[in-house]
């Protein structure tokens, strides 16, 4: 098998591993530089990475097929119609005989509203000529299921590396002596943990909420950097640690939050929140506040709350007793352990090649 992919993130590199453990020959080729990827802000671990020559052209990408060709039965292509080289494969299967499998989010984040009742027309053509289909969530993958009933389609249920060791972690001091350690005050902590590289993550909604709820009782834990990040030094109930590559220390602080909280574009970070047992309190997906499709693995009062404004975060943050908090920490939790781990993310995939 060859799959391509623009790079492999320290967050994909479980799956990857477990994956190339259930076939005789997994190479993963990239058209992305590893200099990019660093640059972007992600940690490249992965090793034995293919880089395949490849053009972009405002948006459209070429990329050299004969690599992939040569000596794979099976190509895990992306999901994506600005890929030419791809509909090129696709077109010419009568030819080359190869299984391809397209991988994706099936739909567009930023279009998501108008995607979810309209599907891209370019995308269900790409889908109707491969062999089959993985979607990152099973909300997304029932669209596509609807659409070609008779489609080898499966749910990838998208998770990150780490995610059993998240789920088993208890820590060697209470959350008292943490809190100590880290000179942290408040009775009631809320964590958010993502880069500010984009202009999506609703940061006006974030510093709206750190002013208005009492900031006696309830403090801010703030992993991440980036170009849009604000000025945190304004506000005395937030402790501003920047980007964290120490996972002892990320566990911990981790460990102090009682609840995760990201205003929008919340993607694969809900999924480490939800590892340690933390609620995830973000607002309802809107032209106006853009979420990742890692946004339906959140059940409203279930495994998180989410909110219609900022006086409906205010409100129930404020009115949320201990025992709520740790019933929806504890489904959060139970979610991942069951549902999103790269060990089931394997077997999905498996399950239709």
């Amino acid at each position: 098998m060859a799959i391509l992919q623009p790079e492999v993130p320290h967050y994909r590199t479980e799956f990857f591993q477990k994956l190339a453990n259930n076939m005789k020959k997994l190479d993963i080729f990239i058209f992305n530089p590893l200099s990019s990827t660093k640059q972007s802000g992600f940690k490249v671990d992965f090793e034995n990475l293919i880089y395949i020559a490849n053009k972009k052209i405002k948006g459209i990408l070429i990329y050299n097929p004969f690599p992939i060709l040569w000596k794979y039965d099976t190509l895990v292509l992306m999901l994506h119609f600005a890929h030419l080289t791809t509909w090129l494969l696709l077109l010419t299967k009568f030819i080359h005989r190869r299984q391809i499998i397209l991988w994706g989010q099936g739909i567009s984040v930023k279009r998501y509203l108008q995607e979810e009742k309209q599907p891209d027309w370019k995308l269900k053509l790409q889908i109707r000529l491969a062999d089959g289909v993985w979607i990152y969530t099973e909300k997304d993958a029932n669209q596509w299921k609807k659409i070609f009933p008779n489609k080898p389609i499966v749910a990838l249920n998208n998770t990150l590396t780490g995610v059993t060791e998240m789920v088993e972690y208890k820590p060697v001091n209470s959350k008292n002596e943490l809190k100590c350690k880290y000179n942290i005050t408040q009775e009631n902590i809320l964590i958010f943990c993502a880069r500010f590289e984009n202009n999506y993550r609703r940061t006006d909604l974030l510093i709206e909420t750190i002013k208005q709820l009492n900031t006696e009782k309830y403090g801010f834990i703030i992993i991440g950097a980036g170009k849009n990040k604000p000025d945190f030094s304004l506000y005395n109930n937030v402790y501003d640690f920047g980007a964290i590559y120490d996972t002892n220390i990320k566990r911990e602080l981790f460990y102090i939050a009682d609840l995760y909280f990201q205003p929008g574009w919340v993607g694969l970070s809900i999924v480490e929140a939800m590892a340690y047992g933390k609620p995830i309190c973000t607002f309802i997906r809107s032209e106006e506040t853009k979420q990742c499709v890692e946004y339906s693995y959140i059940e409203n009062n279930t495994n998180g709350l989410i909110f219609t404004n900022i006086d409906d975060c205010i409100t129930r943050i404020s009115q949320l007793t201990n025992d709520e908090i740790k019933q929806l920490g504890a489904n959060a939790k139970k979610k991942v352990a069951q549902l999103l781990t790269p060990q089931n993310m394997v077997a999905n995939a498996l399950s239709i090649l």
